[in-house]
């Protein structure tokens, strides 16, 4: 949580900065650049994060197997990834012009994905904290890098640059924590077939829910970008950052109760519903909180930060924040799922939030350019966490819990 705190909030800083110099348009190819390579990365996934810690955990004795397949498999969709964003790149881009470059530029970002392999190791060794340094280490040169770049009134084919810097630099980091502490020599590692059709079997369906996710995530952006314009995407993702930087809170806490609820849940004896019902009230409460203040505070807020050449963001920014409500409680959702042992479920309301972002985004994007998004994001994300619940048998009492939650205000006025 520290990390979080200590490098979102240096990123924001550092952020007003980088966007108040290049402006609405600049700002947006950028943005653009990396919605786009968010939305290809996520085939380096491959569905590994959770299983990943688990074999490490499960078999200590075949670490070297399980770190060459793994990373020899998120390697394999890295290539793919590459590959698709390119031709996509050199067929929709004008070539050689500024947002080609950038494009080009900012595809560094996957091949990191691949590495992930070191985090995945760390957190099995309940080591994460060499992970927290490798983000917090890069994030402090990055942001000196972008500081310097704006004194020097850099061009952005620069800034785009700081992407490729990026990769470089947490492959190394993790490379250097991981010799000094694993002392498995990257000589004996080993990719199995036979493990990595194991891994992919049982993966494939939270890779398939992961993809989801980040169409309704990232797909706005790039959206925006053929249905309006650049300059749109760069007012429309300066509303998005400010506004998903919350999103780290409901993760942390959800993280420090799982293990509890567990407990609850196989002692059988009715409270993992009383607790897991005041999570629920919990994160609604923050949740709700927050989109208010942001609400109030957005105008001025916008001003002082960026200047009135982003006074628009302003109007998104009051409306995407109350999508948070729905991404606090997926949070607490999620460990359901896992609880319950319901993932092709998740895959469901995750492909359902995806449809409807896509949908809703072509009919009120045109409209409505920003705004339209943040209203098509609003009622996805209230699909795929909140609305589809109530169409499952299974899952329909979190539907009605997450209805008391949405009232809990005035359940806990009434009670006082």
């Amino acid at each position: 949580m520290g990390e979080k705190v200590f490098t979102m909030g240096l990123a924001m800083v550092v952020s007003v900065f980088v966007t108040r110099y290049l402006g609405p348009e600049k700002y947006g190819i950028l943005s653009y650049a990396v919605s786009l390579t968010g939305l290809f990365a996520i085939a380096t996934h491959m569905g590994l994060s959770g299983l990943a810690v688990r074999e490490f955990v499960k078999y200590p004795e075949d670490h070297q197997e399980l770190l060459g397949t793994i990373l020899g498999v998120k390697f394999v969709g890295a290539i793919l990834a590459i590959v698709a964003y390119l031709g996509f790149v050199f067929w929709t881009a004008d070539d050689y012009e500024l947002e080609f470059w950038v494009l080009i530029l900012v595809s560094g970002t996957i091949l990191i994905n691949p590495f992930e392999v070191f985090d995945y190791w760390f957190q099995a060794k309940v080591m994460a904290k060499y992970s927290s340094l490798v983000r917090g280490i890069s994030t402090i040169i990055l942001s000196i890098i972008k500081l310097i770049l704006v004194y020097l009134s850099a061009n952005l084919l620069a800034f785009a640059s700081v992407y490729l810097i990026q990769a470089v630099l947490i492959v190394g980091l993790f490379a250097f924590f991981f010799s000094k502490k694993a002392r498995i020599p990257f000589r004996n590692w080993k990719f199995s077939f036979k493990r990595a059709k194991m891994l992919m079997g049982q993966g494939w369906m939270i890779m398939v829910g992961a993809l989801f996710a980040m169409i309704y995530l990232k797909i706005d952006q790039v959206m925006i970008r053929w249905l309006v314009d650049v300059k749109e995407v760069g007012i429309y993702s300066v509303a998005v950052q400010l506004s998903e930087a919350w999103y780290f809170i409901p993760g942390v806490i959800v993280a420090s109760l799982f293990p509890k609820l567990i407990e609850l849940k196989n002692e059988g004896n009715g409270q993992f519903e009383n607790r897991f019902q005041q999570l629920l009230d919990l994160l609604f409460l923050i949740s709700f909180l927050i989109a208010v203040v942001l609400t109030f505070i957005a105008r001025p807020l916008i001003e002082f930060l960026y200047g009135v050449e982003f006074i628009e963001t302003a109007t998104i920014l009051s409306i995407h924040i109350w999508a948070g409500i729905f991404i606090f409680m997926r949070a607490a959702f999620s460990k359901w799922i896992l609880v319950e042992d319901a993932i092709a479920f998740s895959m469901i309301t995750q492909g359902a939030g995806g449809v409807v972002n896509i949908l809703l985004n072509l009919i009120l994007i045109p409209l409505y350019g920003g705004v339209g998004a943040a209203i098509a994001t609003i009622i996805s994300y209230a699909m795929a966490s909140y609305l589809s619940l109530l169409f499952y048998k299974k899952s329909r009492v979190i539907f009605w819990m997450m209805t008391k939650a949405i009232f809990s205000p005035v359940r806990y006025l009434i009670k006082l």
